[in-house]
Formats: structure tokens, sequence, C-alpha cells
């Protein structure tokens, strides 16, 4: 089905790697025009994200960069500056994560372009915002999880610091910065007015965490230490079974005391310090340790069933190499495979949201460095004498179809 909301909404994105693109991406997936300039080296992303047919779409690129039509330009010349103006000028927004100086240089910057164009929704995503001390400086998602306190949670639990092994930062971001874009969408249909937006990183996943383990430290005077005891107890974590481990979840009284009878733990149901969630609270580690303990008598399916009889939430703990085949997941079609252009049968990963009780379409699969370099030259005005002093300049290259 088409579910276009921003259908008219023309989008040109000034991003690379992972949060700026899964912004735009998220964006196309409501029925905005996407419109990726892309330098000729390349988006990062193209091959960081690890090997594919011909090096030049990794997998993570793919899934990131659907739906987007490609214009690639060299900015650093007068020709390729030129159009990326005319780019503004047709575009509704402007989503960039380069360095604030890089884009103030080549006037790609909010106050430059608002100044010409109120209209335009201005978005720049940032490491550091551009106030204070750390403003400008460079950073990746490993960086940030480590600035923000997120590798510090798994200090605080088992004594060493570790990155989250996905790039968390650059989505929770890139999800907040489409939801944000969306917002100011909405103010100018109601002002007429644009907006000049930033989203700096590393301030809002500091935020998240704060947020779950400020805690107890977000009173004055304190009532008791930083942190969420639960999530940080070293207990807390997927439980070994007799053949792999499973995860899950109890929080009610009910929950509890079932946990309880069906585990063998009969001796606990009339202990004080687990009877109520004010009490498992206090003796947060106590308890803990009793729902993190191993249940290696039985295997993971065994145990899913019965958590499945006594209502009680839990799932296998996959691996990346079983979610894919996991039975639900097969069952609604979340991965399914197409042709790609140039790179063979590639993997699709259907949209999560259901509207009207169907899928949105995914798009188009992502294309080639300057796939769409031509056709949009010549949407700005571009005589076919024009294009072709452009590309010979390499101001702009062109993919040959």
């Amino acid at each position: 089905m088409n579910f276009e909301p921003l259908k008219g909404i023309k989008i040109l994105d000034l991003t690379t790697v992972v949060v700026g693109p899964l912004a735009t991406w998220r964006l196309g997936q409501y029925g905005a025009e996407i419109i990726k300039v892309e330098h000729p080296s390349g988006d990062l992303m193209r091959g960081l994200g690890g090997a594919s047919p011909t090096g030049q779409h990794s997998g993570g690129y793919l899934h990131l960069n659907r739906g987007k039509r490609n214009i690639c330009l060299d900015l650093k010349t007068p020709g390729g500056q030129e159009i990326c103006r005319k780019l503004v000028e047709k575009c509704d927004v402007v989503v960039a994560n380069m360095r604030p100086d890089a884009l103030a240089r080549l006037g790609l910057d909010a106050q430059t372009i608002l100044a010409q164009f109120p209209d335009k929704v201005y978005c720049m995503i940032t490491g550091y915002g551009t106030d204070g001390p750390y403003s400008g400086l460079p950073t990746y998602d490993s960086v940030l999880q480590g600035a923000s306190g997120i590798a510090g949670l798994t200090l605080a639990r088992d004594g060493k610091p570790a990155y989250v092994p996905m790039l968390i930062c650059d989505h929770v971001v890139g999800e907040i910065t489409a939801g944000t874009v969306m917002a100011a969408l909405m103010q100018r249909q109601q002002t007429g007015k644009g907006s000049s937006i930033e989203v700096p990183m590393f301030e809002t996943m500091a935020a998240f965490v704060l947020q779950e383990h400020l805690a107890q430290q977000s009173f004055d005077p304190p009532v008791g230490p930083v942190g969420d005891l639960r999530l940080l107890s070293p207990h807390n974590q997927p439980v070994k079974t007799k053949d792999g481990y499973i995860s899950f979840s109890i929080n009610t009284d009910a929950q509890v005391r079932a946990y309880l009878k069906l585990t063998d733990k009969h001796d606990l149901l009339d202990d004080m310090r687990f009877s109520t969630i004010a009490n498992r609270a206090k003796y947060v580690a106590e308890w803990f340790a009793v729902r993190g303990a191993p249940l290696e008598n039985k295997t993971t399916a065994e145990w899913l069933d019965l958590f499945q009889q006594a209502d009680l939430p839990a799932m296998p703990c996959h691996s990346l190499e079983t979610l894919t085949a996991d039975p639900h997941l097969k069952a609604v079609g979340l991965v399914a495979f197409e042709d790609h252009p140039t790179e063979g049968k590639a993997a699709v990963i259907r949209s999560t949201i259901q509207v009207d009780g169907a899928y949105p379409s995914p798009r188009a699969p992502a294309v080639p460095i300057g796939w769409d370099t031509q056709d949009l030259l010549l949407e700005l005005g571009y005589s076919a004498a024009d294009i072709a002093s452009l590309i010979a300049q390499k101001a702009a290259i062109n993919y040959e179809h």
C-alpha cells in the first residue's frame, strides 16, 4: 500500500554514514522525495557496512538508503556548489550532518539558507551541538556511547565498560530527527515559516541514559544512589537453559508468584523480601539473584512452553544467525528478497508499521552513486550541453545505466 502523508515534500539529504541517512530514509518511508547528494568518493557506509557483490552497496547502505534519488556532486567545485544551491531552492527541507564549519564555508548553513529562503526547514545533526566546549569535535557512534554513559552502564553492572554492538546512538537520534522534521513541517503548514533545527547526539543520548538512571538522584536531596538498580544488576541477563538462553521479565506480584511456582522455588513464596513491588525494589540485589539463576534442568523450548502456559512474558534469546529464522518474523514476512539493479538478489526489510491493516511499500532499492544525476540536472533546468560540461568538469558525475 501507499502511505504518503509527506507526498509532495522534497528533502535534500546532505548526510552520510548512519544517523542522517536513517532520518531521511524514515521521512522517505512516509512519502517524501529524498534527493541524496553524494561526493564522488561515495558515502563511507557503502563499504564500511561490509562486503557486497560490487563493493558499492553494503547491506547497511542498502537498508538505510532505500527510496532515495542520488546525485553525485563535488561541492568543492563552483559547478557543484551552484547545482546544490539550485537543489536547496527546489526542496522544502535540508538535512545535514557535516561539520558546522564545513557547511558554513559552502554556504549550506542554516543562517545562509534561511536568510534567502525563510520558508525552508533546515535540520543539522551534530555530535556535540554548537554551543558547548565540545562543539565541532568529530565523533562516531562508539565515541558517543562512551561519552553519554551507555558504555558506563556495563561498567556499573559487570565491572568493565562495553559498547552496545550496534549503532544505537545513530538509530535513536536518526528516528528523533525524522520526528522533529515532521513537527517542523506541521508548524510551517500552520505559520508559513521555516525552522532551524539542531539535533545534538551527545545531549540526546545522555538524556536517554539519565531519564532512566538518574533515578533516586532525581530529587533534592537524593533519596538513594544513582542508577536503576534492577537494570544494573549483574543478574539482569538472559538466563542459561539446558541448550541455550531464555529472555524473560517478571514485574507484578502475580507474575512473581507464578514464576516461583514454575521454577520450584516454593520456599520463597512467603519470603517478605519478594512479596511486593516495594520490597523487591528494596531487596533488588537479592531478588535479581533469584530471578537470574540458571534454568539448566530444561531446554529453552520446554521453558518457553511453561512460561507461555503461565502467561509470563518470555522469548528465546536469538543469535544473529537464528533471528531471521524466527517463526514469527518469517510468518509476517519481515525480510524478503528483490533483484537489485547492480547487486543481484538482495534482502529487503519491510516497514514494521501497519497502516489501515497493511504495510507501506518499502520503496525503490538504494542506487549507485550518481544514478539520478542527469535526470535531476534536467529537472533543475540545465540543458544537455550544460550537463555534459558539468560532467566534463567533474562538478557532477552521472552513473551510466
